[in-house]
């Protein structure tokens, strides 16, 4: 190996982080040609995980890692959503069995690398993607030392919500609802107001209502547009006429 391309070498050592990914066109990019990343995997320096993605030999990839390295070097915008960013701000309802699961959000103008969906990594990636939100918000988490991009708690709900009844049970996100004291009344009313799904609205109002936050007091409801028309969410349910939704039971008796 030549002296200029093992101090390229060593500079993409430095660059790199235990459980981060590589990608060949932020390599180009970057002056790392094709070929040489050919010698250095042939070296044994770096492993193919997929086409185009690389990692340190010998390294265990993370999710973090890998989910960092991708919106990072690929100019993408995938961030940890639902359930699993509410678990991120410590709202944590769901007792794991096994495999961890993460939902992993995505916008719908980008697809899924093949990658992704392999089972490379420590959690089950699930995704999810969604036009409703025509306001998002999202923060970012430093996680093992990786940046995150991530719903905020206001937004992760609602998307609970419309993951809601095929993939969360009303009562146990309802449960959850009841931890959630520190939402901000502000960035609820921009997300309400610009979310595009009755049900989800219907549904949040009716929860946030019945758990008695004081935040609730602050939204200005009459500028949340829940349409008109009744809907069911379960049948043999109870109906809400305020909301005009039936909601399960379950539910409407729990104190």
């Amino acid at each position: 190996m030549s002296i200029n391309n093992r101090n390229k070498l060593n500079h993409l050592l430095k660059y790199w982080s235990p459980g981060s990914l590589f990608f060949s066109s932020w390599l180009n990019r970057n002056e790392y040609s094709n070929q040489l990343m050919q010698k250095y995997r042939k070296s044994g320096w770096f492993s193919s995980l997929a086409k185009g993605v690389m990692y340190r030999t010998g390294d265990k990839v993370s999710t973090w890692g890998a989910i960092s390295s991708y919106n990072a070097q690929e100019e993408k915008n995938v961030y940890v959503a639902a359930h699993s960013a509410l678990e991120l701000f410590g709202f944590n309802h769901y007792i794991p069995m096994g495999k961890p699961s993460l939902i992993i959000g995505y916008p719908t103008n980008e697809k899924t690398p093949a990658w992704m969906k392999e089972n490379h990594f420590e959690y089950n990636l699930e995704f999810f993607t969604t036009k409703v939100f025509q306001k998002t918000e999202f923060t970012t988490k430093k996680i093992n030392g990786f940046d995150i991009l991530a719903s905020v708690p206001e937004q992760a709900f609602l998307e609970c919500l419309l993951l809601a009844p095929n993939r969360y049970d009303y009562m146990d996100l309802f449960y959850i609802m009841e931890q959630l004291n520190t939402m901000r009344a502000d960035i609820l009313q921009l997300l309400l107001e610009n979310l595009a799904n009755n049900k989800v609205k219907r549904l949040f109002l009716y929860m946030a209502q019945k758990a008695g936050h004081t935040w609730f007091d602050k939204l200005d409801v009459s500028k949340i547009d829940i349409g008109a028309g009744k809907r069911v969410l379960v049948e043999n349910g109870v109906y809400v006429s305020e909301y005009l939704i039936t909601v399960p039971k379950e539910l409407y008796e729990h104190e």
